[in-house]
């Protein structure tokens, strides 16, 4: 096996890794303000793929260009989500959560079965073969496209959340609620905004893999137990965590594919996964933002 091979193989793993850390962010976003474990993510995650989808057939919009349409629809979704459906059930036990989150994922997968079949789909770019090489390591575009959008929007979120006002206000409900209400926050509306945030993460990942990636009703379910493999490996609630956690998980995958068989390609991750487990139950990033 060549030095190359290795290479071209790690390559492909942080690309696939960027992808996985944004989808994690959404997911710890939500786990870390609300202390919700959202098993509808990977749902969100799909509709992005629809709306990047059809903004490219109907609309001829490029794909990558469609996150202004699936940024504005999937936060709407989010927050329609936590307002009318997580609110109402906010304080109740964690297993009635965990219940509605996943009765709504299937409610949204058997929806999009109703309205467009559950046939695959794929997007075709005009740029969907180029390649750049490194030497002998070729380097597909769209993969480093959704790579670059991914840590794009992961970099805008942490510095909403560290820099902003409205971060301010997020971090301060996460940390201590009857606190933040008794400085006049909004803590109601500020887990709308996270909810939303964290569904406009999952959608512009939907976005991200839509040109490489077929779209069908049930393809979220590949990325979100992978995102939440993530989001224990680093840190629950660090955003930080879950990018380089996607990063070490997407690594982890492409290297396994080397060594282990098709079906048994996570192998590596989950040895790494249950490793921090014991060595540092916490996650890598525990405790941080």
């Amino acid at each position: 096996m060549s030095f190359t091979y290795i290479l071209q193989t790690l390559l492909d793993g942080l690309l696939m890794g960027g992808i996985y850390g944004l989808v994690a962010i959404g997911l710890t976003l939500i786990f870390g303000v609300m202390k919700v474990i959202n098993f509808a993510h990977g749902a969100l995650m799909m509709l992005g793929m629809y709306a990047t989808y059809w903004a490219f057939a109907l609309l001829h919009i490029d794909p990558y260009v469609s996150i202004v349409i699936t940024i504005p629809i999937l936060f709407l979704v989010g927050v329609c989500f936590q307002k009318f459906l997580i609110n109402p059930i906010i304080d109740a036990p964690e297993h009635n959560q965990l219940l509605l989150t996943l009765g709504v994922s299937l409610f949204l997968e058997n929806i999009v079965v109703f309205l467009w079949s559950p046939d695959y789909r794929v997007v075709k770019t005009p740029y969907e073969f180029v390649y750049f090489y490194i030497g002998d390591v070729s380097i597909s575009l769209l993969r480093l496209l959704a790579f670059c959008l991914a840590m794009l929007v992961a970099a805008v979120v942490y510095l909403v959340l560290t820099k902003t006002d409205l971060g301010k206000a997020i971090r301060a409900s996460s940390e201590e609620p009857s606190g933040a209400l008794l400085v006049g926050i909004n803590v109601r509306r500020i887990y709308w905004t996270t909810f939303g945030i964290g569904a406009a993460c999952a959608g512009v990942s939907g976005t991200a893999v839509a040109p490489f990636f077929p779209v069908y009703p049930t393809v979220g379910g590949i990325f979100v137990i992978t995102a939440f493999m993530v989001v224990v490996l680093g840190g629950m609630g660090s955003v930080i965590g879950a990018f380089i956690g996607g990063l070490i998980v997407g690594m982890a995958d492409s290297v396994g594919g080397l060594f282990f068989p098709g079906a048994m390609k996570n192998l590596l991750s989950f040895v790494i996964f249950i490793l921090i487990l014991l060595f540092r139950p916490t996650g890598l990033f525990g405790g941080s933002k």
